[in-house]
């Protein structure tokens, strides 16, 4: 078997996405995601100028060859956009292999480890008593872990608290970057007051969440951290930017709070100081970013050795290509955590159909051979690609500041 063509596929069916089409000699084919949001076509270029190239006529079977191929044999290494690239063709080579051996991905990574599949999904609000309502309701839908966020009093509404600012559910296309504005000193008196409410409302029995989303300085993340460990959050996530790894050193000598980090990791080498040093207690890789299904288990397994757990990055610009091998690892691995989802358009699952499925809080990979998603390219060719931006966030004098 040899790989005779490889497609790419933009289109923005409410979203931008990246998908690679694997096509075989003997017209077995398997799809990857390569989606780098607000930067989709240098996705594409880079596939399409210097790997799709240098694939054709070779052995789909040989993964990890490939994979070492496409990353050492770069000599520029690693970055959201060349792991994107390695993800979206690592993630077709494992369908393939997957169909040909007429099994489910899982099974090639060593079978089921858990019956299924925890996630976590998203609350926000304007206000806290919008945000209580809104986790009393999923909790009611069956959700047993829920991140909660508030808006900050006096500012206009930023991620994740009131209407969305990215290219969202609901078809908003944003050609330009929309800016937010953030208050670091008005954020941390307001969350521990949102968590008092919530654990008033939910009790002791729901795994409750917060994403900072990089916004703070360690000293900062570590006085947020306990003020929030009597609500015994499942964790923090992202409480500083993640590039200085040796800042998480001092938010762990001050709470016991649980941390989360990583979605804007890109290899095992970006968070070496943080596992071999135990600073976090949750990995939040994913597949598409993190150069795809051998780049993702080579992270957790490394983990694994830390007593690091998984929380794959789930949210809507994940496609359900990625989100689908998402979770055929985390069904596999040991040291599985959690896995975030926010869901999928009407839009995204007709261009998408999978056989992995969602109910009430919990998340299984169908037994279909290969990762179990494919892609209608009629219903792509209906979405033509829009271009979009995530947003910026500047303090009130006007600085700019990690979003």
């Amino acid at each position: 078997m040899k790989i005779n063509e490889i497609k790419v596929i933009v289109a923005s069916p409410g979203r931008n996405f990246v998908t690679v089409k694997v096509i075989t000699d003997d017209g077995l084919y398997g799809i990857g995601d390569g989606t780098v949001n607000g930067r989709e076509k240098a996705v594409v270029a880079y596939l399409e100028d210097h790997v799709i190239p240098t694939l054709i006529g070779k052995d789909p079977m040989r993964t990890e060859d490939i994979w070492q191929y496409l990353y050492k044999g770069a000599y520029w290494r690693r970055g959201p956009i060349t792991m994107a690239a390695i993800g979206a063709i690592d993630m077709a080579l494992w369908d393939i292999k997957a169909k040909a051996a007429g099994m489910p991905l899982y099974q090639l990574l060593g079978g089921r480890s858990r019956d299924k599949v925890m996630v976590y999904k998203h609350v926000g609000g304007l206000e806290i008593s919008e945000v209580v309502e809104g986790v009393l309701a999923l909790r009611e839908a069956g959700l047993e872990a829920i991140r909660a966020q508030v808006s900050i009093p006096g500012l206009p509404p930023i991620y994740g608290t009131g209407p969305s600012t990215d290219q969202a559910a609901g078809g908003m296309v944003r050609p330009m970057p929309t800016e937010e504005v953030w208050a670091t000193h008005k954020y941390l008196p307001l969350v521990p007051k949102l968590f008092e409410k919530l654990r008033d409302a939910v009790g002791w029995d729901v795994h409750l969440l917060h994403d900072v989303h990089h916004r703070l300085t360690p000293i900062e993340a570590a006085r947020l951290g306990k003020d929030l460990e009597p609500y015994r959050l499942f964790w923090l996530e992202d409480a500083i930017p993640a590039e200085l790894q040796e800042g998480f050193r001092i938010i762990r000598q001050h709470t016991t709070q649980p941390l989360a980090v990583g979605e804007v990791f890109n290899s095992v080498f970006d968070l070496t100081t943080l596992i071999t040093e135990q600073l976090i207690d949750y990995i939040r890789v994913t597949s598409v970013h993190a150069g795809g299904v051998t780049g993702l288990k080579k992270i957790f397994d490394f983990a694994s050795i830390y007593h690091v757990r998984s929380a794959c990055h789930g949210p809507m610009d994940v496609s359900p290509v990625a989100m689908g091998c998402n979770i055929h690892v985390d069904v596999a691995i040991s040291n599985f955590g959690i896995q975030e989802f926010t869901g999928y358009t009407d839009a995204t699952r007709e261009m998408f159909p999978y056989t992995w499925s969602y109910d009430r809080g919990y998340l299984q990979p169908g037994e279909a051979p290969g990762h179990g998603v494919d892609i209608d390219e009629a219903v792509a060719a209906k979405y033509p690609y829009a271009p979009a931006y995530l947003p910026i966030a500047r303090l009130e004098d006007g600085t700019m500041t990690s979003w």
